[in-house]
C-alpha cells in the first residue's frame, strides 16, 4: 500500500530531507522502496516497480482461497496436506509440484479452525513481529468483552482472539459474539471467507481488496447502528505510534459516519495492547484513553511471560478508552481494586497518599521523590547535577547534551515541538 513520508534529522536542524519509505517493513532488506519526496521518477523505474510488485503477490486472490478450502474440508484426512515451506493448504493435484518440500499431513477440522497455531509466525521484529498471545491471555480479553456486553470486535492484528471467537461461534450455539480480523498476513485469507478477514495494513489504513473489504468492515461496523462494537489491536511493538493512531482514528470515523444519533461526541470503544513505557505517546494522540494493570502475555516470546517478577515480566498493558472501573482484573493472579482510584491494580502497585493515584507501571512498588514531586522505580535514586531521579549507575550528560533534532537543552527528540 502507499509509503510513509519521513525526515532525515540532524542536530540543530530543524528539518532534513524528507523521503518515502515503505509503511510496513522498517529494514530495508526486507522491502528496498526508498524515494526523495523531491525526486522525479523515471518511467523506466516506475515500470519497474510495478512489475516487481506484480512478482510478489500472492499465488491465488482471497475469493481463490475460499474456493480451494471448501474443496480442501471435503477431502478425507488422508488426503489432507499442508505445505510447510510454502505455507499452503494443499489439494492433491498439487502435491507434485511440491514434492521436494516438507509436509503436514491429516489435516484435522480443529488445526483448520486453528491457523495461527498451524502457520509459522513471522516474528521479524522490523516487519510483522507476530506475537501471538497465551491461552491466558486471549481467554482473559474474551471473557472481558462478553462481561462487557460487547457482541462484535474488530480484532486489528489479534488473529488469536480472532480465532477464539470463530472456534466458540462454531461450537456454542448460544454464542453470539463476532468478529472481524483486519490483518496484514495474507496466510490467513485460507481459512477464512471474505466476511471474516480483510487483508489490511494499519500502519497507513490500507486496504489491499479495494473498496470491496473497505465495505465489508464498514457494514461490520454499521451494524445494530454501531452498538456493541469494539475495536481490539495488538501492534508490532517496534512500529510508528504515530503512523498506529493515524490508521486507528480512521478506523473509528469509519465507525461514527453510522446513523446513530450520540456518536458525535463518543469514541469508538477501543482495547490497544502495547507496552507500558509507550504509555505518554498513546496518550498524546487518545487523550481519553488510560492504561491498565493487567499484564498481558505470549506464546511465542521469550521474555513476555506471566509470572516472572522484576524487570523479566511483561510489559504490555491494555489501554483503553472504556472507564477504568469497568475493566475487573483477576483478583485470583493478585490484582485488587484500589477505591480511590477507583480501578483495578497489581498486587505491588501502592496507592501513594502525596500523588493520590497508584503510581507504578510495571507492577513493582515505586517510591516517592520529593525533589522529583512524583513516585519513581524503585532502583533509581535522584541525581543533583541532573536535577532527577535516575539509575544510580549512569553519566551525568543531561547539562550538555540537548536534543537530537534542534539542539535545546530541556525536551527530548520525541517531544521536539519543531516536529510537526
Amino acid at each position: 500500500g502507499p509509503a510513509l513520508l519521513f525526515a532525515k534529522t540532524s542536530q540543530g536542524k530543524e528539518e532534513g530531507r524528507r523521503f518515502y519509505a515503505c509503511s510496513a517493513c522498517r529494514d530495508r532488506k526486507d522491502c528496498n522502496f526508498f524515494q526523495w519526496e523531491d525526486e522525479k521518477v523515471s518511467e523506466t523505474r516506475l515500470a519497474a516497480r510495478e512489475e516487481y510488485n506484480r512478482n510478489h503477490q500472492p499465488p491465488f486472490t482471497h475469493r481463490q482461497n475460499v474456493e480451494r478450502y471448501k474443496s480442501f474440508v471435503l477431502l478425507p484426512l488422508s488426503k489432507r496436506r499442508f505445505c510447510q515451506k510454502c505455507q499452503q493448504l494443499l489439494l492433491p493435484a498439487e502435491w507434485e509440484e511440491h514434492s521436494d518440500h516438507q509436509f503436514l499431513c491429516d489435516i484435522t477440522t480443529t488445526q483448520l479452525k486453528s491457523p495461527s497455531q498451524l502457520l509459522y509466525p513471522l516474528e521479524n521484529k522490523k516487519t510483522n513481529a507476530q506475537y501471538l498471545f497465551a491461552d491466558r491471555s486471549c481467554q482473559f480479553l474474551l471473557n472481558l468483552l462478553i462481561n462487557l456486553g460487547f457482541r462484535r470486535v474488530l480484532s486489528v492484528g489479534t488473529p488469536r482472539l480472532h480465532e477464539m471467537i470463530q472456534s466458540r461461534a462454531s461450537q456454542e450455539e448460544e454464542f453470539s459474539v463476532r468478529s472481524l480480523l483486519l490483518d496484514i498476513d495474507f496466510r490467513y485469507s485460507q481459512f477464512y471467507t471474505e466476511d471474516e478477514f480483510c487483508h489490511y495494513n494499519m500502519f497507513n489504513h490500507h486496504f489491499f481488496g479495494g473498496e470491496a473489504a473497505r465495505e465489508t468492515c464498514r457494514k461490520f461496523l454499521y451494524e445494530e447502528n454501531g452498538e456493541r462494537v469494539i475495536m481490539v489491536t495488538d501492534p508490532p511493538f517496534g512500529g510508528l505510534v504515530e503512523a498506529l493512531a493515524s490508521s486507528f482514528k480512521k478506523l473509528m470515523a469509519m465507525w461514527k459516519e453510522t446513523e446513530e444519533e450520540g456518536h458525535d461526541n463518543k469514541e469508538m470503544p477501543m482495547f490497544w495492547i502495547f507496552p507500558y513505557f509507550f504509555e505518554s505517546r498513546i496518550l498524546d494522540f487518545f487523550p481519553s484513553f488510560s492504561m491498565m494493570d493487567y499484564q498481558v502475555d505470549y506464546d511465542n516470546h521469550a521474555l513476555y511471560k506471566h509470572g516472572k517478577t522484576g524487570r523479566r515480566q511483561s510489559p504490555v498493558r491494555i489501554f483503553t478508552n472504556l472507564a477504568p472501573n469497568m475493566i475487573v482484573l483477576p483478583e485470583e493472579e493478585g490484582y485488587r481494586f484500589c477505591s480511590v482510584c477507583q480501578r483495578y491494580v497489581s498486587s505491588g502497585n501502592q496507592h501513594c497518599e502525596i500523588c493520590n493515584s497508584c503510581t507504578s507501571k510495571d507492577g513493582r512498588q515505586w517510591k516517592h521523590c520529593v525533589l522529583c514531586k512524583k513516585c519513581v522505580k524503585p532502583s533509581w535514586s535522584h541525581c543533583n547535577n541532573c536535577n532527577c531521579c535516575t539509575l544510580q549507575k549512569h553519566s551525568c550528560e543531561k547539562t550538555d547534551v540537548g536534543c537530537f533534532v534542534c539542539g535545546k537543552a530541556g525536551h527530548k527528540r520525541s517531544a521536539c515541538p519543531s516536529l510537526s
